[in-house]
């Protein structure tokens, strides 16, 4: 039973992304090999944005389930926003345990992106984790600008002059980690300034008990107040409907600043690996 759509967004080239989606990071782990089970499940809820990755080795499972609803006459192709994101040839490829990175620049492979969608073989570009001097040296040069720019963001990581910039851009940002990926793999940790606690933070509870909410609810509605499309990874019934439903409350201007009173700069994903690449954003 659908518990509704998701609210959408008009990106800069006329398409609409719902604000909410459904995350697939380390999904396959999560839920003991039930990926296209949780996602198919998440499409009867009527979640129509799904997001993954190249790297995420799930793609197959995100393809299978949508066929699986085409096929049942739940959907159409055109009603789901699908989002994925390339790294190249090879995966993080290493050497004596270290990131091979590569001389490639951004804004060659965009050069890329754009023969795509001219191709028609993707609808929409964007870019993910890129800091404002990157969005800067991008825009200065594509004749197709970026819609989205996907990016780390909770009340721990804030990021308030990156969305004043991409807004100023009429790029639209979307949230990962919003609960501070409290269940990534341990190896990820990055220590005493790991966000994974937020979901327990007695500040968030306050607000989620003032408004008869869990505190993850609170924490997704807090993106959406901003416009800011956002995608927890839901692994399992009750989380799916949990998530999708924070469309039918708001969080008031008070709730807003003491959220963000919690910034603390602390980020779940540092690409840590990446540090001495040319083009590292952080």
């Amino acid at each position: 039973m659908s518990s509704g759509q998701p609210k959408k967004i008009k990106l800069c080239d006329g398409s609409f992304m719902p604000l909410l989606g459904q995350g697939t990071f380390n999904l396959k782990v999560a839920t003991s090999g039930r990926s296209q089970e949780i996602l198919e499940e998440a499409i009867d809820t009527g979640y129509r944005h799904l997001d993954t990755a190249i790297a995420y080795l799930n793609e197959v499972d995100v393809g299978k389930a949508v066929r699986s609803k085409i096929q049942q006459g739940v959907i159409k192709r055109e009603d789901m926003f699908i989002v994925s994101k390339d790294v190249g040839d090879e995966i993080f490829p290493k050497k004596d345990g270290k990131i091979l990175t590569t001389d490639f620049d951004y804004v060659d492979v965009w050069k890329g992106m754009e023969a795509l969608k001219a191709s028609g073989k993707v609808k929409s570009i964007g870019v993910s984790n890129f800091s404002i001097p990157q969005l800067e040296r991008l825009l200065s040069v594509a004749k197709v600008p970026p819609v989205v720019n996907q990016v780390e963001l909770h009340p721990y990581l804030v990021q308030s002059d990156l969305i004043k910039y991409c807004k100023s851009k009429n790029i639209v940002l979307t949230a990962f980690f919003p609960f501070g990926s409290p269940d990534k793999p341990k190896e990820l940790h990055t220590g005493e300034t790991d966000p994974e606690k937020l979901l327990e933070d007695p500040v968030v509870g306050k607000i989620a008990a003032k408004h008869k909410r869990t505190p993850a609810q609170v924490l997704l509605r807090y993106h959406i107040e901003q416009d800011i499309a956002v995608i927890p990874k839901a692994i399992n019934s009750s989380q799916i409907q949990e998530n999708i439903k924070v469309f039918d409350f708001s969080l008031d201007e008070e709730d807003m600043r003491v959220l963000k009173s919690l910034n603390r700069g602390w980020r779940g994903a540092s690409f840590e690996d990446m540090k001495t690449h040319r083009f590292y954003p952080f």
